[in-house]
């Protein structure tokens, strides 16, 4: 049986073929090692990028909660606002109701003066007749001083957005508050009225 030479020689050059492939390869893979100085500058830049990235992805995340957390503020700010210039006005409407009712009792009071005004006038004391006099004088001032203090918390409901800087309630102002106590005079002084016929 004959030798084969060639395929002795083939094999031979493939284990060198081999051998070589294996020793090139090896500086490859020591670059590419863990600990190697090629791949901890690629790690290096790598782990920079990644942690600008993160950093960016943070920056903008805390950019968004602070923007909406100014957002959220500026929100309460408008409620409370809108609830304050709400309660202002249903304040101010609670006052007008008032003052139209203290008018509507000054009107009714004069009214009612009438039926006894024939008995004064008839009668021959002047003292009653001024008595009656001055008490329907005090009964229009109430209803002057109603209506002037409708007015102005009429005015002060048109212009709430700047009262709102200058006062902390809606008020009616002395007219408001001297408007009842005028009714209770005058009826009082025409009480006194009839009292002297």
């Amino acid at each position: 049986m004959p030798i084969p030479w060639l395929r002795i020689l083939d094999l031979a050059l493939g284990v060198t073929n081999v051998a070589q492939a294996r020793r090139q390869s090896e500086p490859e893979q020591e670059a590419l090692a863990p600990g190697s100085r090629t791949l901890g500058h690629l790690e290096t830049r790598l782990a920079g990028v990644m942690v600008a990235a993160v950093r960016e992805a943070f920056d903008r995340d805390s950019r968004r909660l602070e923007l909406e957390r100014e957002q959220l503020e500026i929100e309460r700010a408008r409620a409370d606002r809108a609830q304050r210039l709400e309660l202002w006005r249903q304040a101010g409407e609670r006052e007008i109701g008032r003052l139209r009712l203290v008018a509507g009792v000054a009107v009714v009071s004069w009214l009612g003066t009438l039926f006894f005004s024939a008995r004064i006038l008839s009668s021959t004391g002047g003292g009653a007749r001024v008595a009656l006099g001055f008490g329907w004088a005090l009964l229009l001032a109430a209803l002057a001083a109603a209506f002037f203090a409708q007015t102005r918390v009429g005015t002060a409901l048109d212009r709430i957005d700047q009262a709102m800087l200058r006062w902390d309630t809606i008020e009616s102002g002395l007219a408001g508050t001297v408007a009842p106590w005028l009714i209770i005079a005058g009826l009082a002084v025409i009480g006194v009225a009839v009292l002297m016929v």
